[in-house]
């Protein structure tokens, strides 16, 4: 894991903005590793990561000098070390490919987090979690206990310091309340080309429509449904031979990549939200 940290920002965009930042960084010593920047020409907004080698360098004194600037040039800004692993919760009900998918590329490196939790309404996933050593609680959840099941669930994040809640394929809505709560912060994967076929049965949709292509959707969670900010999406070509069963079977590898695309590129701070859209460096 590379000793480094990145800096985000988003602003309004004016002249100046990326050597005033890359002249502070280098002032301080900082080599630059990457950098990358966007600009939304219709809002008039700037946006940026930089990613630089620590080995040395004073984080928290640069993060001092940095802010008047900040504050001056208008900057939402955040600034975060890899030393800081993220502290991720996993959600899922009874389809395990996503969940099965995720703690494998934890366990072999490939999503830099800490998982002290996962979390489904159903059983199936006890063995999965056992075998990967991930905590697991079990929360059932009904329309007549859903207001106690969400506080529970509220409890068990609050009590492992969560930062980042995944629903791997967990096939309840969350309620306004609870997503307030993670704002930008709970990433979900839906078994569609968004925003096409909303809902639970969107591969029985697919098929009755006749559609030639599937698709899967990565998003940020909102309080509005499958309407959050789109992070990853992807396709695959099907015909009118393909069953439901075919299409339910293929959705899945979707699912999988574009969800752990997400789950990765957040965790890498590869990602910016503003309105319901986001900018996803390279």
């Amino acid at each position: 894991m590379k000793d480094s940290a990145v800096l985000l920002i988003d602003c309004p965009d004016r002249k100046g903005l990326v050597a005033r930042v890359s002249g502070l960084l280098y002032e301080r010593g900082a080599n630059i590793l990457h950098a990358d920047q966007h600009r939304d020409q219709e809002l008039g907004l700037f946006f940026m990561r930089v990613e630089f080698e620590l080995n040395g360098f004073d984080l928290e004194g640069f993060r001092a000098v940095f802010a008047p600037l900040a504050a001056d040039l208008e900057m939402t800004w955040k600034l975060t070390s890899s030393a800081r692993k993220p502290r991720v919760a996993l959600f899922c009900s009874q389809y395990l490919h996503c969940m099965a998918d995720l703690l494998h590329r934890w366990r072999s490196g490939e999503l830099v987090c800490e998982i002290p939790l996962i979390v489904s309404n159903h059983r199936e996933v006890a063995n999965l979690a056992a075998f990967y050593g991930v905590p697991f609680e079990h929360v059932p959840v009904t329309a007549e206990t859903r207001a106690a099941a969400e506080a529970r669930q509220l409890e068990l994040l609050e009590e492992n310091q969560i930062e980042l809640i995944v629903l791997a394929r967990y096939m309840q809505i969350l309620s306004p309340a609870f997503v307030e709560r993670y704002p930008a912060s709970i990433i979900n994967v839906h078994h569609s080309f968004l925003p096409a076929f909303t809902g639970a049965r969107p591969y029985h949709a697919a098929h009755s429509r006749g559609v030639k292509l599937i698709g899967a959707t990565s998003h940020y969670v909102t309080a509005v449904l499958d309407d959050g900010p789109i992070i990853e999406q992807d396709v695959a070509r099907i015909s009118h031979r393909d069953q439901v069963e075919d299409l339910v079977a293929r959705g899945r590898d979707l699912e999988r990549m574009v969800l752990s695309r997400a789950v990765r590129w957040h965790l890498d701070r590869r990602i910016l939200c503003y309105g319901n859209k986001t900018v996803v460096f390279d």
